[in-house]
C-alpha cells in the first residue's frame, strides 16, 4: 500500500512536470509565431485631391476665365519601400475618355510632378490653375489656353452646352504614374483623381 500511494506520488509529479513542459512548449510557439509572421498589410499608394484649404471641401466648380483656382494634389506611399513618382495634370472635356483601371487617358499631360516618398510618407503640392482666352459659340464653350501654377499651355478645347445639367463641364484630373525599374520608365500606376468644373465663360 506505501509502495502504491509513492507511485501515485511519483506519477502525479511526472504528470504536472510534463504537463508544464507542454504548455511552455506552446507559449513559446505561440509567440514566435506572432513575433515573427510577417505583417498581413497591402502593398499600395494613395492619390488625392484636396481643397484650397487643405481639406477635402470647397473645390472650386463654377470657374470663370482669367480667375485663378487652387487644389492640393497628394500621394501616399504604402510599398514597403521609397518609390519615384510622376504625376499628371490632364484636362478633358465630357466626351473624351477618363483613365481606365489598366490603362492612362489618352488626354495629353498639360503639367507633371516628379518626386521621391520614403515608405510611409506623403508628399503634397499646391495646383494653381487658370483658363485663359474662353470663348462661347453655336452652344458650346472654347478655352485657348490654361495656367498651371504660371505655365501656359495651348489646349483649344471646347465643351458643348449639357441641358440636363446646365453648364459648360471639364474634368481637371491627376494621374498617378510609378517608376519601374526593370524598364527604366514610369508607368501608369491604375490611380487617378479628379474635380469637375463648369466654364460659366
Amino acid at each position: 500500500m506505501e509502495g502504491f500511494r509513492l507511485n501515485l506520488k511519483s506519477h502525479r509529479t511526472l504528470f504536472s512536470v510534463i504537463f508544464f513542459v507542454l504548455i511552455f512548449v506552446i507559449l513559446v510557439s505561440a509567440i514566435s509565431i506572432v513575433v515573427f509572421l510577417p505583417r498581413g498589410e497591402e502593398a499600395f499608394s494613395e492619390l488625392w485631391v484636396l481643397g484650397p484649404g487643405h481639406k477635402a471641401e470647397d473645390y472650386p466648380f463654377n470657374i470663370r476665365a482669367g480667375e485663378q483656382y487652387r487644389v492640393f494634389v497628394g500621394v501616399g506611399n504604402h510599398l514597403g519601400h521609397s518609390a519615384d513618382y510622376m504625376v499628371c495634370v490632364k484636362l478633358c472635356n465630357e466626351s473624351q475618355p477618363l483613365p481606365a483601371a489598366l490603362n492612362p487617358s489618352p488626354s495629353p499631360p498639360l503639367y507633371e510632378f516628379r518626386f521621391s516618398v520614403e515608405d510611409g510618407g506623403n508628399w503634397d503640392a499646391p495646383v494653381d490653375f487658370m483658363f485663359l482666352d474662353a470663348s462661347r459659340s453655336d452652344g458650346a464653350c472654347f478655352i485657348h489656353r490654361v495656367s498651371i501654377n504660371g505655365v501656359v499651355f495651348p489646349i483649344n478645347s471646347s465643351s458643348n452646352w449639357d441641358s440636363e445639367k446646365i453648364g459648360f463641364y471639364y474634368q481637371l484630373f491627376f494621374e498617378l504614374w510609378l517608376y519601374n525599374e526593370t524598364s527604366r520608365s514610369f508607368r501608369y500606376h491604375s490611380r487617378f483623381v479628379g474635380i469637375l468644373l463648369n466654364m460659366t465663360c
